[in-house]
């Protein structure tokens, strides 16, 4: 009887573990589905609901973290890569989702993060810079022109900051094979750009850069966020 009251037990852990899991499949597919609903997205998101057991989540109304992978994001022309969104403190009542309403779907905090290609980084470059690469907290850069006249061959280190318009990058330090040294405060007029980024998901503004392989990876946090905001900035 021991036996088979264990097996029971373990069927029932086991049911309500499945139930558990078909419960937040259901619900990350079915906010992937009104996200894309709401903007211009290619294709749903991939959304991750954090947190075991997810059903007493829902009965509270309460999640701890969400997470949503957006791919590509095209602003105004700009396109950014690799999109994430990660939401915390997330109040979703239940009476209110289960009736397909996410209007009042908030977050106490969201971080949006994206890939800034290295390619339309150089785009918006001066016509000397030849090639960009990740340098520490940096940008290491290979020119070749002239600049007021004189001829410009070497490497060089520029600098990346948070701008109104995107992103600001001004030069460190360049070197020179065998030229003229140019005064670094001339090197920072002809050689200092703005990267545009009009606007990150849920309007925000960049705050946080830092370099990697692909390219500069930005980022922005927003408290008091909702759902519904994300369509805010697709146009």
């Amino acid at each position: 009887m021991r036996k088979v009251l264990v097996v029971l037990l373990v069927l029932v852990v086991i049911g309500v573990v499945a139930a558990d899991r078909i419960g937040v499949r259901i619900a990350e597919d079915r906010i992937a589905q009104e996200v894309a609903a709401q903007t211009d997205l290619t294709q749903p998101p991939d959304v991750t609901i954090h947190g075991i057991p997810f059903l007493t989540q829902v009965i509270g109304g309460e999640y701890g973290h969400i997470e949503m992978a957006i791919g590509d994001w095209t602003e105004q022309g700009v396109t950014v890569t690799d999109v994430r969104i990660d939401m915390r403190e997330v109040s979703a009542p239940l009476s209110e989702v289960a009736g397909g309403n996410t209007a009042n779907v908030t977050a106490g905090t969201a971080t949006v993060s994206a890939v800034v290609p290295y390619p339309l980084i150089k785009k918006h470059a001066p016509k000397e810079v030849k090639r960009i690469a990740p340098k520490g907290d940096n940008l290491a850069v290979e020119m070749e022109g002239a600049i007021l006249g004189f001829p410009v061959s070497g490497s060089g280190v520029v600098a990346v900051k948070p701008a109104a318009q995107g992103i600001a990058v001004s030069p460190v330090s360049v070197g020179s094979d065998g030229g003229p040294q140019i005064p670094l405060a001339v090197l920072k007029r002809q050689l200092t750009w703005v990267v545009p980024v009009p606007a990150l998901p849920l309007g925000a503004k960049i705050t946080q850069i830092r370099p990697t392989a692909e390219g500069l990876r930005v980022g922005a946090t927003a408290e008091n966020v909702k759902l519904n905001d994300i369509q805010q900035v697709q146009r």
